[in-house]
């Protein structure tokens, strides 16, 4: 009899967990649009209560300051060798979504028929979605509410995961996305005409806004060849007019050498001597490799992620920082106090960059809606396939439904908002990036929502 009663009583749990779900799933982001909606309406142009400048200042207290802060405490707190053994596969699945994505985005760029200078832009758009500021904001969302099904450990978990696959989004961006988003070369005169004319606007309405609200001063790390088809010229013969408007790469090393001796010497330097040797396909790789700006993978974020990757392997370091008794638990309490500011700053910040509305583009309302439609809608389904996938193969955490949910979220996020400073900074596609980020994070309010009910039901 005492059988009986407790079978009912699981049944009876079960189907609260069930009906609780959708208020556990949709509660947390209606907040998170309160929050927008508030970041509309103070950067809004007709209210105009805070300037572009104040949302300005906040992405970089966010970038340099709230953000390494929450990363280094939870991801800090929370990994371990045995950890990164049962982890590997969230690192992993950017990687898997992102070429997932691509593929998406090129069925999209020819079933669309998109204007073929904007081809590399609607692969991009759809393959590379938001991996840290917004996850991290629906996962702080949603394990602030009481009811949250996640457990104790919600919060920390959650950002654990999310930290853990940031940086490969970074180095992904600063390398392949940097090279990939240069201007193509066959519309080079045309793209740089339209720049040059609509520079003054991108300047001033879109820039503080849009191409600053991830990772600040994007936009002013420029290069002598960032705005040039530099990969077209290096691995293309270039004729025509047009070659003047690149530099000669076959005297890249001889010119830079030069330059640094200051006595003309540099055809008998030992770099130029090594590039005379090496053969000419290595020598055009590295030349490439040289333009790549990997340094600039190393921000606050990623910065505080490898330092919390190595206090937290360390057993040593880890109990000096990490635990009520730790002798800097108050300096890993001011850090976490400091965290607290990530998820209202990040949402406030969107709401800014949506405030100023979608800039005029020409990439075609058909391409935006099948951007738009495989990033929001299709790309999510197959992430529910992936992870049952992984599941039945091994690879993903038996018990750990955060684990599952930070995997799902990767693939239902819209386009990350770095893309928009990347395509600023090789003058490539602007208002096009912005008119597509405008679009996704506003119609992102109805599909998340949607999406984050399905796996609730599917998680539970």
């Amino acid at each position: 009899m005492s059988g009986g009663s407790e079978v009912i009583d699981d049944r009876a749990g079960l189907m609260e967990i069930r009906n609780v779900s959708i208020t556990t799933a949709v509660v947390p982001l209606m907040k998170l649009l309160t929050l927008t909606v508030i970041g509309i309406i103070l950067a809004h142009p007709r209210t105009k209560i805070i300037p572009r400048a104040t949302f300005k200042l906040l992405s970089k207290l966010v970038f340099a300051l709230f953000l390494p802060c929450l990363i280094f405490v939870h991801l800090g707190d929370s990994i371990t060798i045995d950890e990164i053994r049962g982890w590997w596969f969230v690192p992993v699945n950017v990687l898997l979504s992102t070429a997932i994505g691509c593929a998406l985005g090129y069925l999209v760029a020819v079933v669309s028929r998109c204007p073929p200078q904007y081809f590399r832009l609607t692969v991009i758009m759809t393959g590379f979605g938001n991996t840290g500021n917004l996850p991290i904001a629906i996962i702080g969302s949603i394990c602030h509410s009481s009811d949250q099904p996640f457990g104790p450990n919600c919060h920390q978990n959650g950002v654990a995961y999310v930290s853990f696959a940031q940086w490969v989004s970074v180095i992904l961006v600063y390398t392949l996305v940097y090279h990939i988003m240069e201007p193509p070369l066959e519309y080079y005169e045309i793209i740089t005409d339209d720049t040059d004319a609509e520079d003054v606007v991108s300047v001033n309405i879109s820039r503080p806004l849009l191409h600053e609200a991830e990772w600040p001063g994007m936009a002013e790390k420029e290069t002598n060849n960032c705005k040039k088809p530099f990969i077209a010229r290096v691995f293309m013969s270039i004729t025509g007019s047009s070659q003047n408007a690149f530099p000669d790469i076959d005297r890249i090393d001889e010119v830079g050498t030069s330059s640094r001796d200051g006595d003309g010497g540099g055809n008998s330097s030992p770099k130029s001597i090594r590039c005379l040797a090496e053969p000419k396909v290595v020598r055009k790789f590295r030349t490439v490799a040289e333009q790549t700006p990997v340094r600039h993978i190393l921000q606050p974020p990623t910065i505080a992620s490898l330092l919390a990757i190595i206090v937290g392997l360390v057993p040593t370091l880890r109990n000096f920082v990490f635990g009520t008794n730790a002798p800097l638990a108050f300096f890993n309490d001011s850090l976490d106090i400091l965290a607290g500011a990530v998820v209202p700053f990040v949402m406030l910040i969107l709401g800014g960059m949506l405030a100023e509305g979608p800039n005029h583009s020409q990439i075609g309302i058909r391409t935006i809606i099948g951007i738009t439609v495989a990033r929001l809608l299709v790309l999510p389904l197959i992430g529910i396939g992936v992870v049952i996938c992984a599941g039945k193969l091994g690879f993903i955490l038996e018990r750990d439904l955060m684990f599952r949910f930070v995997i799902l979220l990767q693939y239902t996020t819209p386009s990350a908002i770095l893309l928009g400073a990347i395509a600023s900074l090789r003058g490539y596609a602007v208002a096009e990036a912005s008119a597509l980020l405008f679009w996704q994070h506003v119609l992102a309010i109805f599909s998340i929502s949607m999406y984050v009910v399905i796996y609730f039901k599917f998680l539970f």
